[in-house]
């Protein structure tokens, strides 16, 4: 019998955590979602910024009250009044900043993807452990209240044996110069990731995968479907576009139950749960109404993080890095299946 309510999220109160001060490297459009909403959310603050770029720093800096711009990113995570960094620069300088952090004792959050390939991000993770402090992926998602909702029917097994999931994700960015840059763009590491991570969520390692796709003119991967395979017989399908939106929806289907993530399922969104049937009617369904929408979701992770800290913990149990460096080298063997390349890969 499926149940008739959802359970309520888990959620840490973002009083009940330490107040760490936050530094940035590379003050872009994501940083300033993340600065903001950290701000707004939680107890955490951002008390430093660096850019290379002049006046970039301080542009960021200044409206958010931000008392340290630097143009030195070494000067930066040597700062004493930082205790943990936010590497928000593009893909390819994840594992080198992350890096400079780690060599100067200081906790890490590194925007997803963790690095472009699975010796990088291995190599980030290995520093870590090494120094002893806290590397974390900023797959914010995985911090969401509604990934606390699913996680408690996944533990329960509400839906039964997994099956089946599915997810897509969508966006109209062929104008935006990173993303077909073949340096580190193409949609799998900046879209897909979340796709990937989905998966792994739910049934943890994929023995195979199986990728077919087509490029964009620079090439790098455009639009790809991937069947992702387990070892208990469920399978995984991820389609990801870089030319197309679409519903960027996600779907959960087991021997008992199926659950839809709703749209956009990366963000905090909602849930319903169905019968294990033909065209069923909802059984039950929950939405988050706690009026922290769309990307300020970032700011669940901040807090996440300060509670690991707070912890002692050196990794994140709700995403520790050896997933993130599997789920990257399943993106890699996704992109090379459809001759997607890097530079310098071939």
């Amino acid at each position: 019998m499926l149940p008739t309510s959802l359970p309520a999220p888990r959620l840490i109160d973002p009083n009940s955590v330490p107040s760490l001060r936050w530094g940035i490297i590379g003050p872009g459009g994501i940083a300033a979602t993340f600065a903001d909403s950290v701000h707004k959310h939680t107890a955490q603050r951002i008390v430093a910024v660096a850019s290379q770029t002049p006046g970039k720093a301080e542009a960021f800096a200044t409206p958010r009250g931000i008392p340290y711009a630097l143009t030195s990113y070494q000067e930066l995570v040597s700062h004493p009044e930082v205790d943990v960094v936010y590497v928000a620069t593009t893909h390819e300088f994840h594992k080198e900043h992350a890096l400079l952090a780690i060599a100067a004792g200081k906790h890490v959050l590194v925007e997803k993807p963790l690095a472009t390939n699975p010796i990088d991000a291995q190599e980030i993770l290995d520093a870590a452990r090494s120094a002893g402090v806290l590397a974390m992926e900023a797959m914010w998602t995985r911090y969401i209240p509604q990934s606390d909702v699913m996680r408690q029917l996944l533990s329960d097994g509400v839906l039964g044996e997994i099956r089946c999931v599915v997810s897509d994700f969508g966006q109209d960015l062929r104008h935006v110069p990173r993303l077909i840059d073949p340096v580190s763009g193409g949609g799998l590491l900046d879209l897909g990731i979340y796709n990937f991570a989905f998966s792994s969520f739910v049934l943890g390692e994929a023995s195979e995968v199986a990728t077919v796709g087509s490029l964009t003119s620079t090439g790098v991967d455009e639009t790809t479907t991937t069947f992702l395979s387990y070892a208990s017989g469920a399978q995984a399908v991820a389609t990801v576009t870089m030319a197309a939106f679409t519903p960027t929806a996600a779907s959960i289907s087991g021997t008992e139950g199926r659950l839809n993530i709703h749209e956009p399922f990366f963000t905090p969104s909602g849930l319903t749960l169905f019968a294990s049937e033909f065209n069923p009617t909802p059984v039950a369904s929950w939405r988050d109404e706690k009026g922290v929408p769309a990307h300020e979701g970032l700011s669940y992770q901040a807090t996440a993080l300060a509670s690991f800290i707070d912890q002692g913990l050196t990794d994140s149990p709700l995403r520790p890095l050896h997933e993130a460096v599997r789920d990257i080298g399943l993106i890699l063997q996704a992109r090379h299946q459809v001759g997607a390349y890097l530079t310098g890969e071939k």
